[in-house]
């Protein structure tokens, strides 16, 4: 070997130098299946890999999210004495009610046109109104929160109050129309003024509410007071200025829907296109246009040919929040349709039905009575919606039609009391329900000015009384029980001691804030969240 031999031996050390003992080379395809075999198993490790990572992101984040949102409820209501109340706006057990207002003579001679019949908050909870047997309606606006007491929200004071409807005479049919307001809905705002729809039996006006605080002087073709002056008497031109006044707030009647309803209207829902609106009586639903008020469109007809065929009628509709081809209706029988208007003009066949079968074990003589619904609202969400009948209210998943996904017992104590109810007509009460601002919580009505709240996410409820004994400012109220039979308790009152002549059919909650407002008779209650 020579020398040139081994300095290159030397610059290139990587390089083997075959030897007698090297063994000899392997089958090229051999290496190429190992290359291969080595190449697909780094993948399923890897898939592997990643696919485990995933799932523990996904869980942490799960776990995140339910850690973050319970401990934004803890921040914004803060805990206090437990069990005091079902939760309000922001899904706590703990937020505790005291009296803020109460509307209305106390007199104990109530008169029949004083009666309330609808309460309605609008959109931004600024506005509430009541409509009553007398054809009235009064709003009340929400004063803004002053400085020296800024954790006391403003208090609600009459801001206008006129006369929506008339008594009035069907002379074809002979019947006598009542002035009684039964629905009240706001529209959204899109000005300086509001806009509501009021309806009685028959007839639906949309009143236009506007604020003035100026007034026209200087015309040149009359004074002042509004007499014409002599043409010869004008020598000059004036320009008419506008003058400061105090402020007048007006309500005007904009449009007037009638002699469409043969039968009582029991619902009108507006629309979330802002443009039509429906509205139910007994076996007809007829869509309207607001702009449009000499004809409507009649979407649900559930008249027999043969009244004598006739099983069921139309107890409430809604209108879906988000959906503007969507709404629903109840019937006396407990069932509840979807119908969709894109399917055919003519909404006959529902799209979905929502039935609970019946349970054999309570079946009874006022099986039928007990199970009409008398109210159904959508969430704001959408995804659900809740009904109520005469013993329970119960939260539907619009998903689900076999069965509702939440069951609460409003007076399940009455069962045993039917047969009274009956006699005295008690049992064909209808009462209203309402949610909560976050779909959290769900209040209805209840005799002997009781009212109650159930929270969803914690699975309570607490039964409170709309009374005057408790009206001192700013008291907290304390839960009521019922006691059902046997030793009663010092808090607890007895079924049997229940008034009741003295009922909350219609309630309204505040959409933003926790404020809630409570019809009794003739008087109107409104509750608000203790702030510390």
């Amino acid at each position: 070997m020579g020398r040139g031999e081994n300095i290159a031996h030397l610059v290139q050390p990587g390089r083997r130098q075959k030897t007698q003992q090297e063994p000899l080379d392997v089958d090229p395809l051999i290496i190429r299946f190992l290359r291969t075999f080595r190449e697909i198993l780094k993948f399923v490790l890897f898939s592997y890999t990643v696919l485990f990572g995933a799932l523990l992101l996904a869980r942490t984040t799960q776990q995140t999210r339910v850690s973050s949102s319970k401990s934004r409820a803890r921040d914004r209501y803060p805990l206090s004495e437990p069990l005091i109340m079902a939760g309000a706006g922001g899904g706590n057990s703990d937020v505790q009610w005291c009296f803020s207002q109460v509307k209305g003579a106390i007199d104990d001679d109530v008169a029949e046109a004083d009666i309330i019949s609808t309460v309605e908050f609008n959109h931004s909870g600024e506005l509430l109104a009541t409509g009553d047997k007398g054809g009235r309606v009064v709003i009340f606006q929400q004063e803004p929160e002053t400085k020296n007491q800024p954790q006391c929200r403003g208090e609600y004071n009459v801001y206008s109050t006129f006369q929506s409807h008339e008594p009035e005479f069907d002379y074809l049919k002979s019947l006598e129309i009542e002035e009684k307001i039964n629905k009240i809905r706001w529209l959204p705002q899109k000005n300086a003024a509001q806009f509501l729809l009021s309806t009685n039996d028959k007839t639906i006006k949309l009143w236009k509410i506007s604020e003035r605080d100026k007034r026209p002087e200087g015309y040149n073709l009359k004074e002042e007071d509004g007499r014409y002056r002599d043409l010869n008497t004008v020598t000059t031109l004036r320009v008419p200025v506008f003058r400061p006044m105090d402020l007048m707030v007006e309500a005007s009647p904009r449009r007037v829907f009638a002699n469409a309803h043969t039968y009582h209207i029991n619902s009108i829902s507006v629309n979330s296109d802002c443009e039509t609106y429906l509205s139910a009586d007994d076996l007809r639903i007829n869509l309207w246009n607001l702009e449009i008020n000499d004809r409507s469109f009649n979407i649900v007809d559930i008249k027999p040919a043969n009244m004598e065929e006739l099983t069921e009628v139309i107890t409430a509709a809604e209108f879906h929040p988000n959906q503007c081809n969507t709404f629903v209706y109840s019937s006396s029988k407990g069932t509840i349709r979807l119908c969709d208007m894109r399917a055919s003009a003519l909404c006959d066949k529902h799209t979905k039905q929502f039935e609970e079968p019946e349970d054999p074990n309570n079946r009874s003589f006022f099986s039928e009575i007990i199970s009409s619904i008398s109210d159904v609202k959508f969430s704001h969400s959408g995804r659900y919606m809740m009904t109520r009948d005469y013993l329970s209210v119960k939260i539907w998943d619009l998903n689900m039609e076999s069965r509702p996904v939440e069951t609460y017992q409003v007076h399940e104590y009455l069962r045993s009391k039917l047969c009274s109810l009956y006699e005295n007509d008690c049992i064909f009460d209808k009462f209203e329900c309402c949610w909560n601002g976050n779909d959290s919580v769900v209040m209805t009505g209840s005799y002997n000015n009781f009212f109650r709240m159930f929270d969803r996410g914690y699975r309570q409820d607490v039964t409170l009384e709309a009374s005057r004994e408790n009206s001192k400012p700013r008291s907290v109220l304390k839960p009521r029980k019922v006691s059902t039979g046997g030793k009663r308790k010092k808090d607890e009152i007895s079924v049997d001691s229940l008034d009741f002549n003295k009922k909350i059919l219609h309630t309204a909650w505040h959409p933003l804030d926790n404020i809630i407002a409570v019809a009794t008779t003739n008087n109107l209650y409104i509750f608000q969240e203790k702030l510390n």
